[in-house]
């Protein structure tokens, strides 16, 4: 099997929140198959269970080396449980995968719960979970990373659930600092990166339907991008998908830092003086 990263290897130890569906599963699924221990954290119930059959029975010596371990990221004394008892049952992490996030829906001036719940998940049990095991994946001295699940929409920050927005403007940025500060601690040989999926059909996305729409990537596509990446040692994992290209993204996201560079109402992609710029500049940009 082709080596990816050396902390993604037989033996070594994978703990992935989320890990229950959508990319979690998927990455789960490949640690397990590459040899690794698996810790699944997810909510308690029977998608947690099924996810660790299921991931068992791709690991080597089954379920010995695969755990699910009922979590709730937005609670940071859970958190402090999973990580106690990773230690305590496997000794250490290679492999950070925070991945867990929600999608309810937010309105500017919507209900506080809507937005407690997103930052509290996705963006709390992000920073939460990167503080709480570092410290002990940088003290073992062996390679090892932090994969932080972001969004596109935390970088070009569309109109329509601004919470969601800003909790994945918040992982962008969080992660940006982690890394700098894994690259200058001594001896450190931890490194995190920020996986921005492109549209992927899971759980959170499928809004009802019941197959992939064909603009979609599946949950395996995303996550064997990212080893891809991973092996390049790339820190932003840019994933195109069906639909959009890689320089698509790169020219909206150019676009959204042009608006504060040439002092340009905010959002103006969305904006109706702008529209017809917008569209002419990525015409252009992809000729």
């Amino acid at each position: 099997m082709v080596s990816i990263h050396p902390a993604i290897a037989r033996s070594n130890v994978a703990v992935v929140t989320g890990g229950a569906s959508g990319i979690g599963l998927a990455a789960a699924k490949v640690f397990a198959a590459r040899g690794m221990s698996v810790v699944i954290a997810d909510l308690v119930g029977d998608r947690l269970a099924e996810a660790e059959k299921e991931v068992a029975a791709l690991a080597p010596n089954g379920a010995t080396d695969v755990v699910g371990i009922p979590t709730d990221v937005s609670r940071k004394d859970e958190l402090e449980a999973l990580e106690r008892a990773v230690i305590q049952r496997f000794g250490r992490v290679h492999v950070l995968m925070n991945n867990a996030g929600i999608q309810p829906g937010s309105a500017l001036f919507g209900p506080d719960a809507n937005w407690e719940n997103v930052l509290a998940v996705n963006l709390m049990g992000v920073i939460h979970g990167s503080r709480i095991f570092g410290p002990g994946m940088i003290a073992h001295g062996e390679p090892a990373l932090i994969i932080n699940t972001g969004s596109k929409q935390g970088i070009t920050t569309p109109p329509g659930d601004p919470a969601y927005n800003v909790s994945k403007s918040g992982v962008k940025t969080f992660t940006e600092a982690l890394q700098h500060e894994l690259r200058n601690t001594r001896d450190s040989k931890v490194t995190a990166h920020l996986l921005i999926p492109g549209f992927v059909y899971t759980g959170l996305t499928a809004n009802g339907r019941t197959e992939k729409p064909a603009a979609a990537w599946t949950p395996e596509q995303t996550v064997e991008f990212m080893l891809e990446s991973l092996a390049r040692g790339d820190f932003y994992i840019l994933c195109p998908d069906n639909d959009v290209d890689r320089r698509t993204d790169e020219l909206r996201m150019q676009w959204a830092i042009g608006d504060i560079v040439e002092n340009r109402p905010p959002l103006s992609r969305w904006h109706d003086d702008y529209k017809e710029k917008f569209a002419s500049y990525l015409q252009a940009g992809k000729e």
